[in-house]
C-alpha cells in the first residue's frame, strides 16, 4: 500500500488561494484513482476532488470552478489548487487512493489543516 502525505495548509483570508500537496512514497502511474477529501468540524468526511490515471476529474459542486486537481505520475504527486477561498472551506484535507474503478477510496495520509479565516 503506498504512503501518502499531505502538506500545505495553512490559516489563509478569505478570497485567498492555496495549493495542497500529496507525495506517494511509491509509483502511482498505476493507481486509477487519487482523491482529495476533507473533513471539517463536526462533520464527516466529504469528496472534494478526484483525478483518473487518464485525466479525468470529478468535483464536488461546491468547489467547482474554484479548486482544480491535478496529478503528475511522474513525480508521484497529486496537488490541490484551492482559489477564491471561504470560510466553509475550513477542513483537515487528506488525500487517498483508489487502485481500480470497483474499489473504495483507501489509505489516507495523516492531512493537512486549511484554515480560512479573517
Amino acid at each position: 500500500q503506498v504512503q501518502l502525505v499531505e502538506s500545505g495548509g495553512c490559516l489563509v483570508q478569505p478570497g485567498g488561494s492555496l495549493r495542497l500537496s500529496c507525495a506517494a512514497s511509491a509509483s502511482i502511474s498505476g493507481i486509477y484513482g487519487m482523491g482529495w477529501f476533507r473533513q471539517g468540524p463536526g462533520q464527516q468526511r466529504e469528496l472534494v476532488a478526484t483525478v483518473t490515471n487518464r485525466g479525468t476529474t470529478h468535483y464536488a459542486d461546491s468547489v467547482k470552478g474554484r479548486f482544480t486537481i491535478s496529478r503528475d505520475n511522474a513525480g508521484n504527486a497529486v496537488y490541490l489548487q484551492m482559489t477564491s477561498l471561504k470560510p466553509e472551506d475550513t477542513a483537515v484535507y487528506y488525500c487517498a487512493t483508489k487502485q481500480t474503478p470497483f474499489r473504495e477510496y483507501a489509505g489516507w495520509g495523516q492531512g493537512t489543516q486549511v484554515t480560512v479565516s479573517s
